[in-house]
């Protein structure tokens, strides 16, 4: 009971507004006054569990997003995708969904895709005749492909907790990844066209004198675009081409990535300066620390749940109602998107996801399989109200009511996301096939 009550008081804090690392503290301190708990042997825990080099990737990728932001690869990576899919109506659309994709094939976060590629896209969006609310939905929705599509630094997370493979869990997600992405254009290319077609016919009414500003993609053209973009698009090719390959470890090819950032800023792209470079080197310590803060609090939180058998608790109190795995798979999905609204995807990787593994994998689950499950849940519940983190963030940016963004939102969540979510929860081949034929796992 007193577990249940710590997990209730987590999402209490969170809603109220406290800091995520001081929720879980607060917690912590809970758990440790109820249990009596030997605070020095459980420090000694914890770090202990810090100790560990693929936890070295977590900073390395942060600071490559950072860099990303700062460097022009997003904006390049942009001009390319706008250029590929110009002439089709809902081009724009698509090249931000594709955009998102190879960006979180870079920086392994959400929230660097949305700062980054909606800072560039919304306005030239909103131009062509996007929605601001719906661009704003479209950029929350697709920012999430860079934890499906590695790297990724909540399944980092999760293999550091749970003690799997980064390799396996980052092989595991990438068919729900493209699932997603696929997903998105075909959605996109069927809702815009009502208020594409009106944009049009209210464009040809009212010209603009001089005719319509030209993009950079337009500008510049197919060719162009693609030789400026052949740096940033080689990125994801070495770092994970490393990883499959055999020649790099998850840790080593955030390195690469870092360098790589690093070296096409200042000498490719110049728009890198050493100014830049410190203030993100800050910034990326900054949020590095705030998720070291967040681990290290969820893995003693962690121990004293072992410690007092909550998993395996509620492994048998799961099962005395059913021992159905479509049933059991099914709870597991509504309780990870409910959370998912509530707390970020860090919180429902540390803490909520380890929680259920036992109960999982007591039911016939691969664990490299529910990592994926996981990834999938947190797609929804982070674009869900009420707390809905990165739509909120997408909005901001984008300059677009959250209240107007919720219903597109929603509707993309219902078509395009949740089908994803359950596709990957039942044929789990979609999440083992290539993380066997990596021989990962």
């Amino acid at each position: 009971m007193e577990s249940v009550f710590a997990i209730f008081l987590l999402i209490v804090l969170m809603v109220i507004g406290v800091p995520v690392a001081w929720a879980f503290a607060s917690v912590l301190a809970f758990l440790v006054w109820v249990f009596d708990v030997n605070t020095q042997t459980l420090l000694l825990q914890g770090f202990r569990g810090l100790n560990s080099v693929i936890l070295l990737a977590l900073p390395l990728f942060v600071l490559a997003g950072y860099l990303m932001q700062a460097g022009g690869v997003a904006t390049r990576l942009i001009t390319f995708m706008e250029a590929s899919v110009r002439g089709r109506k809902s081009g724009l659309g698509a090249a931000m969904i594709m955009s998102s994709g190879i960006f979180g094939a870079i920086s392994g976060t959400a929230t660097a895709a949305v700062a980054s590629i909606g800072t560039i896209m919304i306005t030239p969006l909103a131009t062509k005749g996007y929605p601001r609310a719906y661009s704003s939905a479209l950029l929350g929705i697709s920012s999430l492909l860079g934890i499906l599509i590695p790297p990724s630094i909540t399944l980092i997370l999760f293999g550091v907790v749970t003690r799997l493979s980064i390799t396996a869990l980052f092989a595991a997600t990438i068919i729900p990844g493209f699932l997603l992405m696929i997903g998105l254009i075909i959605y996109n290319n069927i809702a815009s066209r009502g208020f594409l077609a009106e944009f049009q016919k209210q464009e040809a009414a009212n010209p603009l004198p001089g005719g319509p500003v030209p993009t950079l993609a337009e500008t510049d053209g197919f060719w162009k675009s693609a030789f400026k973009a052949v740096p940033a698009l080689m990125m994801p090719v070495i770092i994970l081409g490393g990883i499959y390959g055999g020649f790099a470890t998850p840790t080593e090819a955030a390195s690469i990535a870092v360098v790589m950032t690093v070296v096409v800023g200042f000498l490719v792209y110049r728009t890198l300066t050493w100014r830049s470079l410190v203030g993100n080197i800050l910034k990326a310590g900054e949020t590095t620390g705030t998720i070291i803060l967040i681990l290290l609090f969820s893995m003693m939180i962690g121990r004293i749940m072992v410690a007092q058998s909550v998993p395996q608790d509620l492994t048998h109190a799961v099962t005395a109602v059913t021992e159905n795995k479509v049933a059991i798979l099914l709870l597991v999905n509504v309780f990870l998107i409910f959370v998912g609204m509530i707390m970020d995807d860090i919180s429902v990787t540390v803490v909520i996801a380890p929680l259920f593994l036992p109960l999982v994998t007591s039911a016939g689950v691969d664990p490299v399989h529910f990592a994926s499950i996981v990834a999938c849940s947190v797609v929804i519940g982070a674009n869900s109200p009420p707390m809905a983190p990165i739509l909120y963030l997408a909005c901001k940016i984008g300059k677009a009511s959250i209240h107007q963004a919720v219903m597109p939102a929603l509707r993309m969540i219902l078509y395009v996301a949740l089908p994803v979510m359950l596709l990957v929860t039942f044929v789990p081949e979609l999440s083992l096939a290539l993380p066997k034929l990596f021989g990962a796992y």
